[in-house]
């Protein structure tokens, strides 16, 4: 009798309820051409880091009913996405991640605050979106300009190399980097020696940067400078970072977004379970992890974090758990992340490191703070300009 009730209570067992939780993902993109080809961006960067999480947070999931999905949509860097956003809205994405640029983001912070959407901004690194422009519903994984330069100012000052001399480019993403390299300079005592700035031309990269060419142009460029420790470099747009190191006039180290670069994460970092991660986004995508794909990793983990502790798929339970102050992720950084409350930024450290593996990371030892070190990078709450709206 117990052989035949066996089957007929396990066919009368229902079966788990399964809530799907959709993410979307908003990204502006193009190709765009680097001055070496082996630093263009790949065509998947942050996007390959959230299916990476997608995936952790099925595993977890499916034993809580729970089935996380990825809504990718793609349009053109300057483009208009408020109808794009409104779309992605009516198609039920609640938690987006933004990889635009800071002015398409604010065009649509708004429009999400009114439909209770949450955003959380994986891909613009501009203070103004914690500070002038912050905004309530608008979470930050991604470090700020000011985060990254603070990281490396304070190794510098930690190597007693104070003396330091800027070259910058002639972009608005260059200016941004270098004031807040001047920022940092002040605030660490640093000493900014001299400053040149190297236009674009507009010439083309390919055909206009011949070895020799440059080995000349280069040295020649540098050679008014004053006696210095390191060279910084503020060339987010790759017009002439690269061809910094090794054909200074001064024989010096090179720093900033050349030489010895600050980042979010590094694909050489292997500490604090770091190699369990990229063997695993390895695994799943053929290349290594950038620090837009751990910027997108850790936010759609947050998300899954709070829908599993929660055991919730509702939006406004999971924000709150997200707010609260027992909310931690753990990112594979040596502590527990944590959310600074004046402007949503996450906390992080900040990896320095070159093309091939992490030279140290920051903040350095001796520098103190009464709440979390980490609060030594980038805009502290008594500095803070950020009302939240």
């Amino acid at each position: 009798m117990a052989q035949e009730t066996a089957p007929k209570a396990a066919a009368a067992k229902p079966a788990q309820q399964v809530t799907e939780i959709k993410l979307g993902y908003l990204r502006a993109y193009e190709p765009q051409l680097a001055l070496s080809v082996l630093d263009a961006p790949p065509r998947d960067e942050g996007v390959a880091g959230a299916n990476v999480a997608i995936a952790d947070n099925n595993t977890t999931g499916k034993f809580m009913g729970q089935e996380f999905a990825l809504d990718v949509t793609e349009v053109k860097p300057g483009a208009d996405v408020v109808q794009t956003f409104r779309d992605m809205i009516a198609k039920g994405d609640r938690y987006v991640l933004a990889d635009i640029s800071a002015e398409q983001l604010l065009s649509i912070a708004d429009i999400a605050r009114e439909n209770g959407v949450l955003i959380f901004n994986v891909g613009a690194t501009d203070d103004i979106l914690r500070e002038q422009e912050c905004r309530a519903n608008v979470f930050h994984t991604v470090p700020t300009r000011s985060m990254l330069a603070d990281g490396l100012a304070q190794y510098l000052i930690w190597k007693q190399w104070p003396r330091w001399v800027l070259l910058y480019g002639s972009h608005d993403g260059d200016r941004a980097f270098a004031d807040a390299l001047r920022r940092a300079a002040t605030r660490f005592g640093g000493q900014i020696l001299a400053e040149k700035e190297f236009k674009d031309t507009g010439t083309a990269r390919r055909t206009d940067s011949g070895v020799v060419q440059i080995q000349r142009q280069i040295p020649v460029f540098m050679q008014d400078l004053p006696e210095h420790d390191v060279v910084l470099v503020a060339d987010e747009s790759e017009v002439f970072g690269t061809y910094v190191p090794f054909r200074n006039w001064i024989p010096r180290p090179v720093a900033g977004t050349a030489g010895l670069m600050p980042s979010a994460w590094h694909p050489g970092s292997e500490q604090w379970g770091g190699t369990q991660i990229q063997n695993r986004f390895a695994k799943a995508n053929g290349r290594r992890m950038m620090s837009k794909d751990m910027a997108a990793w850790t936010a759609a983990r947050i998300i899954g974090d709070a829908a599993t502790r929660t055991q919730s798929n509702d939006p406004q339970k999971i924000e709150a758990f997200i707010r609260g102050d027992d909310f931690s992720i753990a990112a594979f950084k040596g502590q527990k992340l944590t959310f600074r409350k004046w402007n949503w930024q996450l906390r992080q450290p900040i990896f320095l490191g070159d093309s091939k593996s992490v030279v140290s990371t920051s903040p350095q030892e001796g520098f103190l703070h009464q709440v979390s070190e980490l609060d030594t990078l980038g805009v502290d709450q008594p500095e803070t300009e950020c009302v939240l709206k």
